[in-house]
């Protein structure tokens, strides 16, 4: 979430996963959060760069990573910074799925389309409300 404002916002998040692995047979063993941040730069963005690291190092103790939709990664204005972390994590073989999105991230063509217009969407999204709260 990326105010404080937001107060269900994480906690709305943390019970759609659990519904969706409980469906599916998953355990949550981790939960990275970053409370109160913006999505538009990783700056104080622990949650995001601790999970990075667990990936990186080799040691991280799971094999998929939840993610509620694809927006959650950020809403960087390269929306390549936001693939670069999901390929991280495939790289590392760890499968990233999105719990909230109507489609399986299976590698399909129509599922890296589907991702890529949604990262293009959510920075799109930072750029207009930065807009319209400068302009205010």
């Amino acid at each position: 979430m990326s105010t404080d404002r937001q107060e269900y916002s994480t906690d709305n998040q943390r019970d759609m996963l659990a519904s969706y692995a409980a469906r599916r047979g998953l355990t949550i063993v981790r939960t990275y959060t970053d409370e109160g941040r913006s999505g538009v730069t990783l700056d104080g963005r622990d949650g995001l760069k601790t999970l990075i690291a667990d990936v990186r190092s080799g040691h991280a103790d799971f094999e998929f990573i939840l993610v509620d939709d694809v927006s959650r990664w950020g809403r960087f204005q390269d929306a390549d910074e936001s693939a670069y972390y999901e390929f991280v994590c495939k790289e590392a073989g760890i499968q990233v799925l999105y719990c909230a999105e109507q489609f399986e991230n299976d590698g399909s063509l129509a599922s890296t389309i589907l991702k890529n217009i949604k990262r293009a969407m959510a920075g799109e999204y930072s750029r207009e409300l930065s807009a319209k709260t400068f302009a205010g």
